[in-house]
């Protein structure tokens, strides 16, 4: 399903929610708990809505998580906005694991700080950092990334899904390489890769990891966010399939074609494929 529609769909069903809750004396603000997580939740904003309404954001891929993340791991969570899977990756981790979180815009790096606050336990087993990962460190940082999706029609927001950009502020530019070569305390065993078309950037600063650790990695695919950024498919299949990385359908778990062109095929205009990529 194209972002667009899902958009639609939580704007329909938050603005009965909102009308109700309004009736009621009660705000947007919401502190709930999920799945033994609390989160502080803006219900205008799509991902906070998504997790109120029985943590159903993502859900296919927190199952696929479940699956793929050991216990005592060190995994990596790019583009981890509010935390919705940073907290869950935590949960899986244990105790004796660690999550490295990387968000740039300062909106979501707020609610994300906001979020490890309310939970202590899983907070002391996450390292959140404020960064736009790229191909080198002290590389330019872009003004504002998308991070916000709002529920109430707004003007200026992307014509396919819909976000709107929030500035970075004081977000630095790191490569991946270089931030686990100073604080890593073991290998990467996993990356939760979400940056709405900045891939390749991120894979660009990343190429050890991929070359000498081969972690799994849970991502989507999709072409028109990564062309709006200069890249493409066959860019971002270029830092795997060399390094001997197979990707699969993230609910199926069958594999997927491993050329650009097969899979452009496969992805509409404006949507994406949620996918597994490790090596065979």
């Amino acid at each position: 399903m194209k972002t667009t529609h899902k958009i639609a769909a939580a704007r329909a069903i938050y603005h009965v929610i909102h009308a109700g809750r309004r009736l009621l004396g009660r705000t947007d603000q919401e502190i709930a708990v999920r799945d033994g997580a609390t989160y502080d939740l803006d219900l205008s904003q799509g991902i906070d809505f998504a997790i109120f309404l029985g943590n159903i954001y993502e859900r296919r891929t927190k199952a696929a998580l479940n699956k793929l993340v050991s216990p005592g791991s060190l995994v990596v969570d790019i583009g981890a906005n509010i935390g919705a899977h940073t907290l869950h990756l935590a949960k899986l981790v244990g105790p004796n694991g660690r999550v490295m979180a990387f968000e740039p815009t300062a909106f979501a790096f707020r609610k994300l700080q906001r979020n490890l606050e309310l939970n202590p336990l899983l907070a002391s087993r996450v390292e959140a950092c404020h960064c736009f990962l790229t191909a080198a460190d002290g590389a330019d940082v872009p003004n504002a990334i998308y991070s916000s999706w709002p529920l109430a029609i707004e003007s200026g927001l992307h014509p396919k899904h819909l976000g709107r950009e929030m500035r970075t502020e004081a977000a630095q530019a790191r490569s991946l390489d270089s931030i686990l070569s100073e604080r890593a305390d073991r290998s990467v065993q996993l990356v939760k890769l979400d940056v709405d078309g900045f891939e390749c950037d991120v894979l660009a600063g990343a190429t050890s990891m991929l070359r000498d650790t081969r972690p799994i990695f849970v991502m989507e695919l999709a072409p028109y966010v990564l062309e709006e950024r200069g890249a493409s498919l066959d860019q971002l299949l270029s830092y795997f399939i060399p390094n001997g990385y197979v990707f699969y359908d993230e609910r199926t778990l069958k594999p997927l074609p491993s050329s650009a062109r097969a899979l452009n095929r496969m992805i509409a205009n404006g949507a994406g494929i949620n996918a597994i990529a490790r090596v065979a």
